[in-house]
C-alpha cells in the first residue's frame, strides 16, 4: 500500500446544484454602490435585496415562493435619503429587518402580513415605511448585525470608527465600541456576549461588548484590502478572509483566547483580486468561501482544529453578493444542507443547493441535528444586564414531517464552549480548560525486529576471504570428478565449451581431470544473499588427501553481508579470480603431464 487513507466524512461529497434560470428570481435591480457588503440576505421565508433606486435610498424584499421574472414595479421599503448599504434579518421573528444607510440611519421595518410583489392589474404597489428609526451614528452606517442568543439586540458599525449596541424596543444606543479605523466586519458569538470585529488598521479585535472594551487585540492580515471574519458557532474559534501583502487571498483560524497569531499560519487560498465573505453552518461544521468578482464557493469542514477542504461549486457567473439561508429553512427531503443565494450580473439572484447525495426517504438525522430554533434565549433588557445563554435549539425530524418545530430539552452538559465575558478579561483568574484535541495519527505497527543480543558479530575481512577460498577449494584437483550435484557455489551455471579433439588415453588413476566449475562465467555478479548462504564442501576422493573447507557461515554473518560494500565485493571478486587463476594453472601442469606420459609410453611400445 502507498500509505493513504482517506478522511471520514459525511460531507465529503457535497456538491452545489444549480437553478435553471425560470426558478431564479429575475429582473433585479441590485445596487452598484462599492461599498463592501454581501448586498443580499435570507431567511426561511424571505429575501431582501439592497435596491438601485432614485430619490433616496430603498431595499426590496422578495418572498422565496415568489420565482421567476419580477414585475417592472415592486413596493419597496423606502425612508432612508441615501442608499442602502446593508440588511439583516430578526432570527428570532421572520417578518422583521433592520437596514444601515449612508445617511447615516438605521431603520427597523416589518414586513407586512400577506407580503406579495405581485398586484392586481392596474394597482400601483404600495412602499413600505420603517417601523423605528435609530439615531446615533454620525456618518454612513455600514453594516447591521442582530445578536443571535438575546432579542431585539442590534449592532451597527458606522464610518465614525463606532459600533453601537441599540435596544431596538427602546430605540436607543446603550453601547459603545470604539476603534481606530472603519469597520469592515462583525460577527456575534453563539451566546450572544462576545464580538468579534476587523477594521481598516488590519487590526482583530474580540471585544466584550457590556464591558465596552476589547479582550484582546491581535495582528490580523497584513494586505491593504478588505477582510472579513465570522464565528465559528459555539466554538472558541473565528475565521477570518483576507489578502496578504503580496494580494494572495488567505484563511485564517483563531484561537480566541490567544489570538497573537493564527492556529497553524495562514492558509493561501488563490491570488483572484476579490474580497473573499465566509459563511459558517454550525450543524454541519463546514465553512462556506464566496468570492466577490468570481463565480466560484468552495467549502471546508472545521475539523481537528483545522479546515479540512471539501470541493468547489464552479459557475462561470461571477457574483457580487452572497447570502446563505439558515438551515431550519433547508428542504431536508432532498438532502440539501445549505442553500445559497448569489446575484448574477446585478439583473438576476439565482439559488444554489447544497446536497449530500443519499437515496434515502426518510429523515436523515445524522446530518440534521437540532438547530437554534425562533426563540431568544433572553430578552434585551436581561442582556444588557449581563445574562448570557443559548437559545433552545429544535428538532428538524418535526419539520421534515411537516408538524411544528419540537424544542429539545437542554441538555445536561453545556455544548457551548463559548468563554464568558470575564473569563477572557481576566485570564489570570479563568479555570484551566484542556487544550483543544489536535489530531494526531496512529503509530505505524512495524514488524518485530531480531534482537540485537541474539545477532553474531559481522565477520571480519579475514573470515570472509577464508571463506571464499573455502568456496574454491571445492575444485581442487583432488575432488571426486564424479560430483555432478548442485553445489552452492554463487556462480551462475552456463553451458560447457565445446571439448578439444584430442585423444586421451584412458585415465588409470581417480584424480579429478577438470573441474565442472571451471567453465562457469568469472565475471557474473555476486550477490550478497547468495554469498549468505551455507557452503558445503564436496566429498574428497579416496586416494588422495582430504579437500580444505571452511565451516558455514553463522546466522550473524549472513545478516551481516547485508551491508558488504561495492568495494568489498570488488576485493572479494579479485581473491576468487586469483584462487581459480592457479587451479587453471594446475591443471594446465596436469595437461602436460598426461602429454609427457603418452609420449613416454608411446617409445616404449
Amino acid at each position: 500500500m502507498s500509505g493513504r487513507f482517506v478522511r471520514s466524512s459525511k460531507y465529503r461529497h457535497v456538491f452545489g446544484r444549480p437553478t435553471r434560470k425560470e426558478q431564479c428570481y429575475d429582473n433585479i435591480r441590485i445596487s452598484k454602490n462599492a461599498w463592501d457588503t454581501n448586498l443580499v440576505k435570507a431567511n426561511p421565508t424571505y429575501l431582501s435585496v439592497n435596491w438601485e433606486a432614485s430619490g433616496g435610498g430603498a431595499f426590496a424584499v422578495i418572498p422565496l415562493n415568489e420565482k421567476g421574472r419580477l414585475p417592472d414595479q415592486l413596493p419597496l421599503f423606502r425612508g432612508h435619503k441615501a442608499v442602502v448599504l446593508d440588511t439583516d434579518w430578526n432570527p428570532f421573528d421572520d417578518s422583521l429587518i433592520a437596514s444601515g444607510s449612508d445617511d447615516g440611519k438605521a431603520f427597523i421595518w416589518r414586513v407586512p402580513e400577506d407580503f406579495t410583489l405581485r398586484t392586481e392589474e392596474k394597482e400601483e404597489p404600495k412602499d413600505v415605511a420603517p417601523v423605528k428609526q435609530l439615531s446615533g451614528h454620525s456618518r454612513k452606517v455600514g453594516h447591521v448585525l442582530f445578536n443571535p442568543a438575546a432579542a431585539n439586540v442590534l449592532a451597527t458599525s458606522s464610518g465614525d470608527y463606532t459600533v453601537k449596541l441599540w435596544d431596538v424596543e427602546a430605540g436607543s444606543p446603550r453601547l459603545t465600541l470604539k476603534h481606530t479605523d472603519i469597520v469592515q466586519s462583525l460577527s456575534w458569538s453563539a451566546n450572544g456576549s462576545l464580538l468579534v470585529t476587523t477594521s481598516r488598521d488590519k487590526k482583530l479585535r474580540i471585544w466584550d461588548v457590556r464591558q465596552e472594551a476589547p479582550a484582546h487585540v491581535a495582528p490580523g492580515h497584513a494586505g491593504a484590502k478588505n477582510s472579513r471574519v465570522t464565528w465559528l458557532g459555539e466554538h472558541d474559534r473565528v475565521a477570518t478572509t483576507g489578502f496578504s501583502k503580496m494580494s494572495d487571498r488567505q484563511l485564517g483560524l483563531w484561537d480566541i483566547r490567544d489570538p497573537k497569531e493564527p492556529v497553524g499560519g495562514f492558509q493561501m487560498l488563490d491570488a483572484i483580486s476579490g474580497v473573499c465573505m465566509p459563511f459558517w453552518d454550525d450543524s454541519t461544521k463546514c465553512l462556506y468561501l464566496a468570492g466577490k468578482g468570481d463565480g466560484n464557493i468552495r467549502y471546508f469542514e472545521y475539523e481537528h482544529d483545522k479546515f479540512e477542504y471539501l470541493s468547489e461549486y464552479k459557475s462561470g457567473d461571477p457574483q457580487r453578493g452572497v447570502a446563505f439561508l439558515p438551515k431550519r429553512g433547508v428542504n431536508m427531503h432532498e438532502n440539501e444542507v445549505m442553500r445559497a443565494f448569489k446575484t448574477v450580473n446585478d439583473s438576476y439572484i439565482e439559488p444554489i443547493s447544497f446536497i449530500v447525495p443519499r437515496r434515502a426517504e426518510v429523515f436523515q438525522g445524522d446530518i440534521y441535528p437540532p438547530v437554534v430554533g425562533t426563540k431568544p434565549a433572553m430578552s434585551a433588557a436581561e442582556w444588557f444586564e449581563g445574562a448570557e445563554g443559548l437559545p433552545p435549539k429544535i428538532d428538524l425530524e418535526s419539520v421534515y414531517e411537516g408538524e411544528e418545530p419540537t424544542e429539545m430539552a437542554p441538555t445536561s452538559k453545556p455544548v457551548s464552549r463559548v468563554p464568558s465575558s470575564s473569563t477572557l478579561l481576566s485570564p489570570s483568574k479563568k479555570e484551566p480548560e484542556p487544550a483543544p484535541s489536535k489530531w494526531e495519527p496512529e503509530p505505524v505497527k512495524k514488524p518485530p525486529q531480531p534482537s540485537p543480543a541474539l545477532r553474531s558479530p559481522p565477520p571480519s575481512m579475514k573470515e570472509q576471504t577464508s571463506s571464499i577460498a573455502a568456496l574454491a577449494s571445492k575444485f581442487d584437483d583432488k575432488e571426486d570428478s564424479s560430483s555432478g550435484e548442485d553445489d552452492t557455489s554463487s556462480f551462475e551455471e552456463v553451458a560447457k565449451p565445446v571439448e578439444r579433439h584430442q585423444s586421451r588415453p584412458p585415465e588409470k588413476h581417480t584424480q579429478n581431470t577438470e573441474p565442472e566449475a571451471i567453465t562457469r562465467k568469472l565475471s557474473s555478479p555476486i550477490s550478497p544473499t547468495k554469498l549468505a548462504a551455507p557452503i558445503s564442501p564436496s566429498k574428497p576422493a579416496s586416494s588422495g588427501p582430504p579437500a580444505s573447507s571452511s565451516q558455514p557461515l553463522s546466522a550473524g554473518s549472513s545478516a551481516s553481508l547485508d551491508q558488504i560494500t561495492l568495494q568489498d565485493i570488488k576485493t572479494l571478486l579479485e581473491t576468487q579470480s586469483r584462487t581459480i587463476l592457479g587451479q587453471s594453472e594446475k591443471i594446465a601442469l596436469l595437461t602436460e603431464e598426461v602429454d609427457r606420459l603418452k609420449n613416454t609410453l608411446g617409445d616404449r611400445m
